[in-house]
């Protein structure tokens, strides 16, 4: 009896190349503890993903409270500083959720800038005082020899140093350069934050382009260990800045996040395994109006706990404004899950395990969770003794859902590739070669650069192949007056 054999799938014609990616797990809101309110009240009053607020309110209560304490980690003392990178097409109200848990950021800002333009006039004043009696000073040296000199220095010591402009009150920038970002720390706060929901701006301007993006990626990472900013450049000399914290939060568009994904320097700088990646599956069409929003008491709430945070005094140095953290500890029940959670996902980065190829993700999971759950803690109280064994539980389960998040994504990100070259190769055999048959060979010699290797040329004409573009020739078909072993027909579809 003859057994039932299967037929290979073959396409009626070539069909388009897709990117198919696997849909992400639920988001696990009732972790975020003390923020879970306000985030619930976002997303009932926008209708969208609840992981946009929920990486809003994550990034702005690390901006709050990483100045005050860094968190105990298997590592050691980290800030508890968080990067968050949220991925969101169009229209999925990335601005509607980021705007309510802003509010009293940006409220906090305007004051701090309302305040700061009395003293700049004082500044002006007293710093035009002190400029006018140093030149007299001089006048007087320079006419005189010897005592005279003696007596200048003497009053140049006594007047003191320059008076300091008043510091910057800002606390956030959406697409500084390294420079201003540097600038920045220099002259105005010791904790910033880079927030931005066009994220594109930023991962496309001048901080990221070929020159710079190097310098800036370096700098960022940096940031993110609590370690000092050190410049160097002709003419300013050498500077470093110590005590400084930074909390980022870009929104970007899909095609913006596969690129960046998909850049080597990226992910081999460690810049992108420092983030916590999103992209939840859209809410568009289904975000229907609901009589009697009830998120107002759950936002102000929220509202007033970041804008009594923001008016807490820093710990910081007077004169360099460096600042000094205190240390958070891990209670023995956090430290013991933590170590359980880091086992787990170290055993899963072996050879063949689900993370082996994610393990800079992987591989900072476990201080991500002890950082997550540092913010909730801090949040609750900036006076908190130890990070209990239920907060660092969510911070593990939130880190749990990041690292899943990164892991589909990195596997989009390389299908994404995949499919462009492979869309470059189509292209090409379209409209650049004269031949109606193509081999390995002729692409790694001529074709696109992207594809001048063996294993990238071949995995493309795969692609191309199971998408109907091409057509594998019998071993030993004649091609260009030679047999052989492997070529393909290219498949046109006019």
């Amino acid at each position: 009896m003859n057994t039932p054999q299967s037929i290979p799938f073959i396409p009626e014609g070539p069909q388009p190349l897709v990117r198919d990616i696997a849909p992400g797990g639920a988001y696990p809101v009732e972790h975020l503890g003390p923020l879970r309110p306000a985030v619930e009240a976002v997303q009932a009053r926008t209708q969208a993903p609840v992981a946009i607020p929920a990486a809003s309110a994550l990034a702005v209560a690390s901006l709050a409270v990483q100045g005050f304490a860094d968190v105990e980690t298997l590592g050691g003392k980290r800030p508890v500083s968080l990067y968050a990178l949220t991925i969101a097409r169009s229209g999925e109200r990335k601005s509607s959720c980021d705007g309510p848990l802003m509010a009293a950021l940006r409220e906090f800002e305007q004051d701090q800038s309302d305040a700061q333009r009395e003293d700049v006039t004082r500044w002006q004043n007293a710093h035009a005082l002190w400029k006018g009696e140093r030149d007299q000073i001089l006048i007087e040296a320079r006419k005189g020899k010897g005592e005279k000199k003696t007596a200048a220095r003497a009053d140049l010591e006594a007047l003191g140093a320059e008076p300091a402009a008043p510091p910057s009150g800002d606390r956030t920038a959406s697409e500084p350069t390294f420079e201003g970002l540097t600038r920045l720390y220099a002259t105005g706060q010791p904790s910033l934050g880079i927030f931005s929901d066009e994220g594109g701006q930023f991962l496309g301007g001048h901080a990221m382009n070929s020159e710079n993006r190097q310098k800036t990626l370096a700098a960022l990472n940096d940031l993110w260990q609590g370690n000092p900013i050190r410049r160097t450049r002709a003419g300013d000399g050498h500077a470093a800045l110590y005590g400084r914290r930074l909390a980022v939060h870009l929104m970007v568009q899909p095609s913006v996040a596969r690129a960046f994904m998909a850049d080597p320097m990226a992910a081999d700088t460690g810049f992108l395994p420092r983030f916590l990646i999103c992209e939840p599956p859209s809410t568009i069409g289904s975000r229907l109006h609901r009589a009697g929003d009830r998120s107002g008491d759950a936002l102000e709430t929220f509202g007033n706990r970041l804008r009594s945070i923001l008016d807490t005094q820093l710990p910081m140095d007077a004169v360099t404004r460096a600042l000094s953290p205190w240390l958070l500890p891990l209670s023995p029940e956090a430290r013991s899950g933590l170590i359980v959670f880091a086992n787990e996902v170290e055993a899963e980065q072996a050879p063949g395990g689900t993370l082996a190829h994610i393990t800079g993700y992987a591989s900072k999971a476990a201080e991500q969770a002890a950082r997550i759950a540092g913010v909730l803690t801090l949040w609750r109280s900036l006076d908190a003794p130890v990070v209990t064994g239920d907060d660092m539980g969510h911070g593990i389960t939130l880190a749990r859902y990041y690292l899943s998040e990164a892991l589909r994504l990195a596997d989009a990100a390389q299908v994404s590739q995949d499919i462009d070259r492979a869309e470059a190769l189509r292209k090409w055999l379209l409209e650049s070669w004269p031949h109606a048959e193509v081999m390995t060979r002729d692409i790694v010699r001529l074709g696109p650069n992207a594809l001048r290797e063996s294993p990238k040329a071949r995995a493309a004409l795969g692609l191309l192949e199971r998408h109907g573009w091409l057509a594998p020739l019998p071993p030993g078909e004649m091609v260009r007056g030679a047999a052989r072993a492997e070529a393909w027909r290219i498949c046109r579809d006019t």
